[in-house]
């Protein structure tokens, strides 16, 4: 064959490698190179076979085609330029660089001091020079063949007011399920086996989101440790399908899993990291965008070039604010949505994202430009509302129609149940759907995406299971993760044989999670909490790809496995709790124990546990009132002068985890911890 490039009629638009059924076309962007090499391996990926430099450069385009180049190709880049740290260039023709826009990965990265741009150990540090060659160390790209069966599969679209997310993990909610083959464990097919569908259908999920699935790195420290990049929050391809989740090294895996769960109904949302990348701060290794062009592809310090401007917490902060970084994030989204036909997105730390030179701007470049786009503008947009740069907690600050984590939701609600004082009028907010944030700019009650645990943090569990963090697996000396949990061990640290400590630890997660369910917004919850999931006390399990991480189905409670889809169906099928519009005065009131209106001196008073929210049907819903008491057992006096002839029926008590339908008296004994609720029957 010969692997020379040859003229198109016309040059193509595409960035990336595309194989067009005649050959492979090869673009890639650099503002400062001066010349790029496309790299062509053999078959095992590890022999360069031929070294080619791109013949076409129009504006910051550099590309050519290879007639009869056929998908399985694999390839990677050699950037030239100036090495110029103090002024931010950072090319070296000796690193092998992946391509951007790689579709699928081969290999897994091997550290090496190889892998950096300068002397590792040098006096000069990253002012020197490295001449090795780390082609045989870096991963590689391979071109795709884009063809794959979706007959009979059809997006979803499911409306918010009608979405409950399942955050989920591929290796964690598969790798202890003694019904998946243990060849599969651990990958996109595992994910999509149907005991996991099945499992995810009885309990009335709609949409799975997935910790990062697009390409990333482990760290080198946490391999020196005897760990890993388990959550994946380290990336460096941002089209390509992480090779570990794939059992056969093909990406049609994911494309079958994403067709499998629309089959069942189920949509799919992917947890994406466009904020940084794997290569860390200018003492990172060049691995891709370093290399391809460090000046564009991140933000640099204000003071000097040499050092890169990080509002992340990973050494980098990607440059969105360039048109061709914004270009690739949006073609990035794009293809996972047009070519992988996923439902959405939950963007992580996406402060980082709207900041323009400095400072957070919710009419920024990145968010105009999805808003604006005919394919994303459709799709399910999840912000985490922060970074860790000056300013960069904005809960309530992104606009439509992103939908935003509520970590006050998580926190405001743990406080009330643990019987903080003074948090009844926190708790009213976050059922309410947090207007006070998000009941602004034409903004909706399903802006808040609420959760009462996540992967960051304790599981559902160990909420009630632990006061302090036990972190130690991860080798920072307990230093990591988060220290205010609001948590509550409930009488012992961990584990207990005392059954009343039990019995009180499942009362209050029947309590959390019929209060996550009951409140206005977009309830999430995490994987394994309905089987009672723990992490013995690990609140920050990013490095552990083990049975810390991992769910234990074998120890799933099915009382409360029974109990959560429960609450799901009840708030599946009754429309007051998930309600599109925010709660005027004429749609909700609120109701103290002995019956009355609640007066501002109970809202003030710090003791004052117990409520009851009343919302008003329209005609078409009957009346519902949902009692919350993190107290002890109390009377309350059901309201009914509001509206002649009104009957109560008891629907739901968390306390004990009954849902059987009786009617009610004047007066019912709501237990202690626990959530009621009762619908009207007139």
């Amino acid at each position: 064959m010969d692997l020379s490039f040859t003229e198109l009629d016309s040059l193509k638009p595409e960035l990336g490698a595309e194989f067009t059924g005649e050959g492979t076309h090869f673009a890639l962007f650099s503002a400062h190179a001066e010349k790029v090499e496309l790299c062509l391996f053999a078959k095992d990926g590890k022999r360069e076979t031929a070294r080619l430099a791109l013949p076409n450069r129009e504006g910051d385009i550099w590309s050519g085609f290879i007639a009869g180049l056929s998908p399985g190709t694999i390839y990677g880049y050699r950037v030239h330029g100036p090495y110029d740290p103090a002024n931010g260039h950072r090319f070296n023709h000796n690193k092998l660089l992946l391509d951007p826009y790689a579709k699928q990965i081969f290999g897994r990265l091997q550290w090496h001091d190889a892998l950096f741009g300068y002397q590792v150990g040098d006096a000069q540090a990253d002012l020197s020079f490295d001449e090795r060659d780390s082609a045989p160390f870096m991963v590689k790209a391979v071109v795709q063949d884009p063809d794959f069966d979706w007959s009979g599969e059809e997006a979803i679209r499911r409306p918010w007011n009608d979405t409950i997310i399942y955050e989920a993990h591929v290796r964690g909610l598969t790798m202890l399920h003694p019904k998946i083959p243990d060849e599969v464990r651990g990958t996109f097919r595992g994910m999509a086996h149907p005991v996991i569908i099945d499992h995810l259908t009885r309990l009335g999920i709609t949409a799975i989101e997935l910790l990062p699935v697009q390409h990333f790195v482990d760290d080198q420290h946490l391999i020196d440790k005897g760990l890993s990049n388990y959550w994946g929050y380290q990336p460096l391809g941002y089209f390509a399908p992480e090779p570990r989740y794939l059992s056969s090294g093909s990406i049609q895996e994911f494309k079958s899993a994403v067709k499998a769960f629309h089959a069942a109904g189920i949509e799919v949302i992917l947890d994406v990291v466009y904020n940084h990348t794997a290569e860390g701060s200018e003492l990172g290794p060049t691995l891709g965008f370093r290399g391809i062009d460090n000046m564009s592809y991140y933000r640099q310090s204000p003071q000097e070039f040499r050092h890169t401007f990080d509002t992340t917490g990973t050494g980098n902060t990607l440059n969105v604010a360039h048109p061709m970084v914004l270009r690739m994030v949006l073609d990035s989204l794009r293809y996972w949505v047009t070519a992988m036909h996923v439902d959405g997105f939950r963007f992580d730390l996406a402060s980082a994202l709207g900041r323009e030179d400095l400072d957070f701007d919710r009419e920024g470049g990145f968010f105009d430009a999805i808003r604006q786009d005919p394919v994303l503008a459709g799709v399910k947009l999840i912000a985490e509302p922060w970074d860790v740069g000056d300013g960069g907690y904005q809960l309530g600050g992104f606009p439509p129609p992103f939908r935003e984590w509520n970590d006050r939701f998580r926190d405001d609600v743990r406080r009330f149940w643990r019987r903080d004082e003074g948090m009844l009028p926190s708790l009213a907010q976050r059922l309410a759907g947090s207007s006070v944030e998000f009941n602004h700019a034409g903004r909706t009650a399903t802006s808040s995406i609420n959760l009462v645990s996540a992967h960051d943090g304790f599981t559902l569990a160990d909420v009630v299971s632990f006061n302090e963090r036990h972190n130690a697996a991860n080798g920072e000396e307990n230093q990591d993760g988060h220290s205010a949990n609001h948590s509550d061990n409930l009488g012992a640290e961990g584990p207990t044989e005392d059954r009343e400590i039990t019995e009180r630890r499942f009362c209050r997660r029947r309590a959390l999670l019929a209060t996550l369910m009951l409140s206005q917004g977009v309830p999430m919850i995490l994987g394994g909490d309905e089987l009672g999931n723990s992490q013995a006390g690990n609140n920050n399990s990013y490095c552990q790809d083990n049975s810390t991480g991992w769910i234990d189905w074998g120890a799933a409670n099915p009382d409360f496995l029974e109990f959560c889809r429960s609450v799901v169906a009840f708030r599946s099928g009754h429309g007051l709790v998930k309600q599109n519009q925010f709660l005027d005065e004429e749609a909700v009131r609120w109701f103290a124990a002995e019956g009355q209106v609640m007066s501002q001196q109970l809202w003030e008073d710090p003791k004052t546990s117990i409520v009851g929210m009343l919302l008003l049907g329209d005609g078409q819903q009957a009346d519902l009132l949902i009692v919350m008491n993190a107290g002890e057992e109390c009377h309350f006096m059901l309201p009914r002068e509001y509206k002649e002839g009104l009957r109560w029926r008891r629907v739901l008590d968390s306390g004990t985890g009954d849902f059987s339908d009786r009617a009610a008296n004047v007066v019912e004994l709501v237990p202690g911890q626990s959530v009621v609720v009762f619908l009207a029957d007139t």
